[in-house]
This record gives C-alpha cells, sequence and structure tokens, in this order.
C-alpha cells in the first residue's frame, strides 16, 4: 500500500495534465461565477456530528477549470478573500465573495519546467504581520510576500541541504513555523538530499530543526490549545498526532486515525482544526470530520475528492474546500483559524 501510494504522487507529478501558468499579470474572470448548490453529499456517521453541521447544510461549488488545487487560507482584506494552489497550473488564485477568481502569483515557479508538472505552490498561510507565506512545490522551500509585494525566501535547507518539497505549514502563536517535507514536488525520490522526510520547526530566531519523520508527512496543525500536533501521512494513510513540548519539540507521536483500508479515492492530505478541537481532515472520499479522541464523526463529500481545506469569511464558520479541478464550500456551526 504504501510503495503504491508513493508511486501515485510521483507519477503525477510527472504526467498530471494542467494548464501551466506563464504570466505575472493578473487576469480576472468578465463574469463572476455563482455557486451551484447541492454539490455532493454529507454523511453522518455520529450524533455528535449533527451539533457540527446542520441539517440543511448544502455543499456549494464556488469555481472550476483548475489544474490542481490545493492549499486554501483565507486573507482579512477588505471584505476578505480565499487564495489557494493551483499546482500544476504554477499560480496562487484569488476567489473573491463576488465570484471573480484572478491570478494573485503567477507563476510561482519561474524557471523551465515540464508542461503538468506539479511545480507552483501548495499549502499557503498568513503571519502575524499579515504577510502570505507559502511552501514552493518545485523550488524546495517557503516563500513570503512582504507588504511592499517582494518576494523573499523563508527556509530552502536543513544543514546545508536543500529541503525535499515543503508541503504545509501552521504557525504556533509564539512565532514558531511548523512545516512538513515530503518528495511530492521532486522529479523522482533519488533527486532529495534529505535522507528523511521530516516534520520541521523553524524557529522565530531563524534555526531549524527536525522534530521528527514520517514516511509521507503532509497536512499540519495544531490543536486550539497547541498541546497537539496532527499530522497526515499521504502515504501510511494515516493521522497522526504528537504532544508538543514547551520548548516546541514533539513527543513519537500516535495513531489518531487510520484510514489506510477504506475503499474510496483519496488519503489523508490537508487539514484544519475547529474551535472545539475537531479535525476537518481531507482523506478518502472528502473531509472527515474527526474528533479529539479519534472519531470519525462524518463526512464531507464534494462531487471531487478535496486535498485541503480553510476556515473563511468574517465569522470563519464557512469551510472551504480545494478538491481536484474546483473549489467548495458548506456553511457549518463551528469556527477555526485559517
Amino acid at each position: 500500500m504504501r510503495n503504491q501510494l508513493m508511486s501515485r504522487w510521483w507519477l503525477l507529478g510527472l504526467f498530471f495534465v494542467g494548464s501551466c501558468g506563464t504570466t505575472s499579470e493578473q487576469v480576472e474572470q468578465e463574469i463572476p461565477v455563482e455557486p451551484v448548490l447541492s454539490s455532493g453529499v454529507i454523511e453522518r456517521l455520529d450524533p455528535a456530528f449533527d451539533e457540527l453541521v446542520p441539517a440543511d447544510a448544502v455543499i456549494e461549488k464556488l469555481a472550476d477549470g483548475f489544474g490542481f488545487t490545493e492549499g486554501p487560507t483565507w486573507i482579512d482584506d477588505g471584505d476578505g478573500y480565499l487564495l489557494f494552489s493551483d499546482i500544476p497550473g504554477n499560480s496562487i488564485v484569488r476567489w473573491s465573495p463576488d465570484g471573480t477568481v484572478s491570478d494573485y502569483l503567477s507563476p510561482v515557479y519561474e524557471g523551465d519546467y515540464d508542461e503538468g508538472r506539479l511545480v507552483g505552490s501548495n499549502g499557503i498561510t498568513v503571519d502575524s504581520m499579515g504577510q502570505i507565506v507559502f511552501t514552493e512545490h518545485f523550488n524546495g522551500r517557503i516563500s513570503r510576500i512582504g507588504g511592499d509585494g517582494s518576494r523573499s525566501v523563508v527556509v530552502d535547507n536543513y544543514e546545508g541541504a536543500r529541503l525535499n518539497s515543503p508541503n504545509d505549514l501552521d504557525y504556533m502563536s509564539d512565532g514558531s513555523l511548523y512545516f512538513t517535507d515530503p518528495p511530492y514536488g521532486l522529479p523522482s525520490p533519488d533527486s532529495r538530499e534529505q535522507e528523511v522526510n521530516g516534520i520541521y520547526r523553524l524557529s522565530p530566531d531563524g534555526s531549524l530543526t527536525l522534530l521528527g519523520e514520517q514516511p509521507g508527512p503532509n497536512g499540519i496543525a495544531f490543536s486550539p490549545d497547541e498541546t497537539r500536533l496532527y499530522v497526515a501521512d499521504s502515504t501510511s494513510g494515516l493521522w497522526m498526532v504528537y504532544e508538543v513540548f514547551e520548548d516546541g519539540d514533539l513527543d513519537d507521536g500516535e495513531v489518531l486515525l487510520d484510514a489506510s483500508g477504506v475503499d474510496e479515492p483519496g488519503a489523508p492530505d490537508g487539514l484544519k482544526v475547529d474551535d472545539r478541537g475537531n479535525l476537518w481532515a481531507t482523506g478518502p472520499g472528502g473531509v472527515w470530520v474527526v474528533s479529539p479522541d479519534g472519531r470519525h464523526l462524518g463526512t464531507v463529500k464534494p462531487t471531487e475528492v478535496p486535498a485541503n481545506v480553510a476556515w473563511g469569511d468574517d465569522d470563519r464558520r464557512t469551510l472551504y474546500m480545494t478538491a481536484r479541478t474546483g473549489l467548495y464550500r458548506i456553511r457549518v456551526n463551528v469556527t477555526g483559524d485559517q
């Protein structure tokens, strides 16, 4: 199972067919896109799920036509807007509440590459200064867009060797940046310079620490009190939970939930946590809602299998889902942070 999943990710990177961005000019759709209602189903497995997702909740499709969408994050600026990655499209895309879609950053990777490779950004977040911070899949680094629009590198190596392919990231309240570094954006497994697929902590003073490793570390998020760190492992099909010590280090972790035997498309990928400590984690078939003690409460299933999620709108009660070629959302009863 593990080798099959790893092969799938590299094959996806080598042969994915999608539009590759070639310009940095912002191109907006002339006509805003109206949401498409009832774009999926909601699977309720536990009575606790009904407290989180109202009975009349509807999945909406907001936009489509992308290569492979990932890394959504909500930006509080004006009326607010959502940023997300189109990885083979080599762009960070902006979706506005009026339905317009535009390129926020294109191209992400400015060199030559084979059409269809997963060269663009992946995870996106916002730092304490309100600056956009994002992982660069093919460049093997994490970058920042400053308030003046300038672009700079946050981190690109560990002990002098290039990072593999930073995937997802989350800030702790003390300013430390935690991120995962699988090899999915590399041309092949043999091209990596790091010996492991790591989980890292970048401290505010710039020092980088390898905290742990997984076969395929992917989505990452803290519990509300920051005593636990959740990391999805796309290769083994597990969601892992780690205790966070006062110095920022992690324990060896334990399995929160195992989805490796589920016969549906998709694997543990991006995830976020609500204010009650529940995980909203993309996995086989859709977004799994998982209690802090590892119970699978229900699944939100858009018409495409999602890869990542984000909390959005002013009240943070809308869950946005990036799913293959489309963008989706659903209104729920809980809130989250990014």
